[in-house]
């Protein structure tokens, strides 16, 4: 007989998908098993899966980390027991393991332990109030700092849509909450019942395991206000055990694990920190111009996506344009300012956003188009504009960017072809955005580097080429790019004039 799980309040919202096939036999499960079986705690079953990624026979492939930048997911949990894997270990190995050994944990210990960390710092509802607007209802800490969070929760324009989910940022912390809207027969709130449901953490890359959860618990509070008991056992479960300070949270991937192999599942992450598609349908929706965001990306522009509702789509916009300046050469960019997404903002994140040196964000309220000062660049549905001269020029596509693009979509009607006719299930059009770009970045600055270690530093036509920019209409971003990422000391040949 198998105990019950230590988790067990959470069954009504936790969906576990069954491991083994019926009729299958095979042995019960500890509850420690149980515990690591946990969505919270594993990935989706083998297969295609936009929610999931595929297992070989030995199980999850060891993740690996792409960019120390914000901007980049970070690796799964392995999904095999830590006791299995013990007893896996033969007994000249076991005697192999020496003091310094269990000192310093492997790379992949590192990985798993500081990712299973539960890092839900806060839960909340959030509803809408005809008299007095968006109000927030309730909340685990009691104490915690959420003044601001329901503009956040109910963007500005969602009474026009049913449902919606927004990311966004809540000081150094990162939010998701996903809103619905429903018609009810009540003339106090004037036919319609709206509410959001969102939680807190340090880091993004996180949220999305509670999509489904919070989806789930905005319909019960549309429908039954006021029963926040599965919302309670959730924050009890999943709380973040910060230190009486608040500091020293985990934001980022930790700096030590640094120095992975990249490889094709570098990024298993990234295939359910996003729908199915997101990256291919983000490549669609912009076309060429995906050349000019990237662009100025890399360069750290402050960026900012103008939609109306509803935000989600609009939301991973924003994370897949901070895909698009991943480095992963060690040493390049530590002095750049960092390029981490804000998502969704509005009126009342103005001061902050006066203070921020790069961020890419998006918003529904069209008066931020008129406050020029807060942004570099303007993207209203896919016409991306700017109102700085120094910047106009990089709005025009290069003859090398054109080619760039070209290869791009070459390799994604490749890669679409051999899942047809090969049923490959292993590779994805997210791997591949995501390498594309950060090949591309990492072979401008390991060229810029070896330039720049040459007894000649500087820059001509051929190494302009090597980099696979354009000598002549890249001219102008490649000045910017020498001085925002410390290439001061690099010479720039005559022969590189503007087009």
């Amino acid at each position: 007989m198998v105990e019950r799980s230590d988790r067990a309040p959470l069954l009504d919202w936790e969906e576990i998908p069954s491991a083994e096939k019926p009729g299958d036999d095979a042995p019960a499960a500890t509850p420690s098993e149980e515990r690591l079986s946990s969505p919270s705690n594993s990935r989706g079953t083998a297969g295609c899966s936009g929610f999931g990624w595929s297992s070989g026979p030995g199980g999850p492939t060891p993740p690996r980390r792409s960019e120390a930048d914000g901007c980049s997911a970070p690796p799964a949990t392995s999904s095999a027991p830590p006791a299995a894997t013990e007893r896996a270990l033969p007994p000249d190995e076991e005697e192999h393991l020496s003091d310094s050994g269990t000192r310093e944990a492997s790379l992949e210990d590192r990985m798993v332990k500081w990712e299973e960390k539960d890092q839900i710092v806060s839960v909340f509802v959030v509803t809408f109030n005809t008299r007095t607007g968006n109000m927030l209802e309730w909340c685990l800490p009691k104490d915690m700092d959420l003044e601001g969070v329901e503009f956040k929760a109910i963007a500005s324009g969602s009474h026009r849509v049913s449902t919606d989910f927004i990311y966004f940022r809540k000081g150094r912390y990162f939010g998701l909450a996903c809103f619905a809207n429903m018609a009810v027969e009540s003339t106090e709130e004037r036919g319609a019942r709206m509410k959001s449901v969102g939680i807190l953490s340090p880091s993004y890359t996180l949220l999305y395991r509670y999509m489904s959860f919070l989806e789930h618990q905005v319909r019960l509070q549309l429908q039954s206000p006021g029963h926040y008991s599965p919302l309670e056992a959730f924050y009890e479960d999943k709380r973040a055990l910060l230190p009486p300070s608040g500091e020293d949270v985990i934001t980022a991937f930790p700096d030590n694990a640094w120095g992975a192999a990249i490889n094709h599942s570098m990024h298993p992450e990234m295939k359910i920190t996003h729908p199915a598609g997101c990256m291919s349908q983000f490549i669609r929706f912009f076309g060429e111009q995906i050349m000019v965001l990237w662009k100025l990306a890399l360069l750290r522009r402050r960026i900012l996506i103008f939609s109306p509702p509803p935000v989600g789509v609009v939301c991973y916009r924003v994370y897949c344009c901070c895909c698009l300046a991943n480095i992963s050469i060690p040493g390049v960019g530590v002095a750049v300012p960092e390029f981490r997404p804000f998502f969704y903002v509005n009126v009342a994140d103005i001061s902050a956003l006066e203070n921020e040196l790069s961020y890419v964000a998006c918003t529904t309220e069209k008066i931020f188009e008129e406050k020029k000062d807060l942004y570099d660049v303007y993207v209203d549905n896919q016409n991306v504009k700017t109102y700085r001269d120094g910047l106009k020029p990089l709005l025009r596509l290069s003859a090398a960017d054109r080619e760039k693009y070209r290869k791009l979509t070459e390799q994604r009607q490749m890669l679409l072809y051999s899942q047809e006719e090969n049923g490959d299930c292993v590779s994805s059009e997210e791997d591949l955005f995501i390498l594309f770009f950060l090949e591309q970045n990492n072979r401008i600055f390991q060229t810029l580097s070896e330039v720049a270690g040459s007894p000649d530093p500087t820059v001509t036509q051929d190494s302009v080429r090597a980099m696979g920019l354009d000598p002549h209409g890249d001219r102008l971003f490649l000045l910017h790019l020498l001085e925002i990422y410390g290439y001061d000391s690099l010479l720039v040949s005559e022969q590189l004039c503007c087009s």
